[in-house]
């Protein structure tokens, strides 16, 4: 009998608790609080996650029914659903965004390494933004149109990984371009985005900082071209142009030269127009480099599909923010563990292996290390043909 850690207790042994309770104390967490502290809170919402639960109710019922072994998972009070309720709606939200920023950056160093797509030594980002809707009458607070509330969720992603290095939560009235004002340009790294972004005021503050970016360009822009560069029509590609904005407030904003290339998609026969203020990269590889932006829109459907960030556990704004974060903080853990133990599995079979196999005591290294595909056995040679 293997009498070893619980699974959910080994998976959780990855987080840095010492970072987590020194966010607990930086916003006083632990308040008059007598039972049920952050860290139960936290584990108890990590279990939502992991095991896809559906509700408040739906938590309590599955962690009552093994209360006899919440100790070994390492929560240390009584779980309630109105205790629970109430810890989402009161306790600071930024302790669990703190804590989720700590984990990306244990994560992010284990993929430094990763390829994605694209042979480059830079970081590459891609930004988007995605909405979630919500019901006016329930989630006041979430004012998006007159009969609609939604809130935004603005991603700035390391391909790398796919790990996400800055997530805003907004209502749905944000536009996407004002979160630029919010980044902190690395120099030397790629920032790709749709045409929602485009605003060259705020991408010549990029520009300034030594960082590159890469955007759609739109057919009604107003452009000089100063130079034609050579490029091969066999691939696609229209024209490599170096180009100066001619607009009022455009040339206002960005004065410096921009790289302009025109590609025709083989694939869809659509005619792209890509802007950037990188002069070094090869055309063709400035429009794979964009084709990498539709990773962080399968990110997002990723984290819709698999994590519990559509249908939310409280109505405050405070429950809402605690649950994405924690949700983001259990997508991150997962990618650590996956990269710590040397697991080929994807995030996604990992997750299912999880979900059923909270309370085993199985080692999480033998657990993970076969993934379902793998132990699906091969039909035998001797096994008749029924339909020839």
């Amino acid at each position: 009998m293997n009498r070893g850690k619980l699974v959910f207790a080994q998976l959780m042994q990855h987080l840095p608790l010492t970072t987590f309770r020194r966010c607990v104390t930086r916003y006083r967490g632990a308040f008059k609080v007598k039972s049920f502290s952050c860290l139960d809170q936290f584990l108890c919402m990590a279990f939502a996650q992991l095991t896809f639960r559906e509700s408040l109710r739906d938590i309590e019922v599955c962690l009552r029914a093994q209360s006899s072994k919440l100790y070994h998972l390492g929560i240390r009070s009584a779980m309630a659903r109105n205790t629970l309720a109430n810890a989402n709606a009161v306790r600071d939200w930024r302790i669990y965004a703190d804590f989720a920023q700590s984990l990306i950056g244990i994560a992010r160093p284990l993929y430094a390494q990763e390829s994605f797509g694209v042979d480059l030594q830079e970081t590459v980002y891609a930004l988007d933004a995605t909405t979630i809707d919500l019901c006016l009458s329930v989630f006041p607070w979430a004012v998006f149109r007159t009969a609609k509330a939604a809130i935004k969720l603005h991603t700035l992603l390391d391909l790398r990984g796919n790990i996400p290095t800055f997530i805003h939560i907004s209502n749905g009235k944000m536009h996407e371009v004002n979160i630029l004002d919010q980044l902190l340009p690395e120099p030397g790294a790629f920032y790709i985005m749709d045409r929602g972004f485009l605003d060259f005021e705020r991408l010549y503050r990029f520009h300034e900082a030594g960082s590159f970016f890469l955007t759609r360009g739109k057919r009604n822009l107003k452009v000089q071209r100063r130079y034609s560069h050579p490029v091969d029509r066999t691939t696609g590609l229209i024209c490599d142009q170096s180009v100066v904005l001619t607009g009022f407030y455009s040339h206002q904003g960005f004065e410096a030269p921009l790289r302009r290339i025109r590609f025709k998609d083989p694939e869809t026969a659509k005619t792209l127009i890509f802007l950037t203020n990188n002069f070094v990269l090869p055309a063709f590889t400035i429009t794979e480099l964009y084709r990498c932006r539709w990773q962080v829109e399968l990110f997002f459907k990723w984290i819709k599909q698999h994590l519990r960030i559509k249908a939310f556990f409280g109505t405050s704004e405070n429950a809402v923010r605690s649950q994405i974060w924690i949700a983001v903080s259990a997508y991150v853990l997962v990618a650590i563990v996956k990269k710590r133990l040397h697991l080929s599995a994807s995030l996604h079979e990992i997750l299912q292996i999880l979900s059923l196999t909270m309370f085993e005591k199985i080692p999480l290294d033998q657990l993970l290390a076969q993934t379902m595909s793998d132990e699906i056995q091969q039909a035998s040679d001797n096994q008749l043909i029924l339909f020839a």
